[in-house]
């Protein structure tokens, strides 16, 4: 461990940060989960409002930094599409 008390802080800082980031990022991939099984169950209402749940948390994580922009539109551009393809 490093000695001065900036780079114990900054280590300190780095494990809160990297905790978070793996509860966003693990939240998103079970909210994905859930459209993508919904659109497989051809379960439309539930599709949309799992999807809408989705896009807000991809938004969040983008707004924090957690995601790139360019993954998380990439990440609710996809979404959508499966989306849509439900008939009815």
């Amino acid at each position: 461990m490093a000695i001065t008390l900036s780079v114990q802080k900054r280590a300190r800082q780095s494990l809160k940060k990297k905790a978070r980031n793996q509860k966003i990022r693990s939240s998103i991939k079970t909210i994905v989960k859930k459209v993508v099984s919904s659109v497989e169950s051809k379960n439309k209402d539930m599709a949309k409002t799992t999807l809408t749940q989705a896009i807000s948390l991809v938004d969040k994580a983008r707004s924090k930094g957690v995601i790139h922009r360019r993954n998380a539109s990439r990440k609710i551009s996809r979404l959508m599409k499966r989306v849509n393809t439900i008939q009815g």
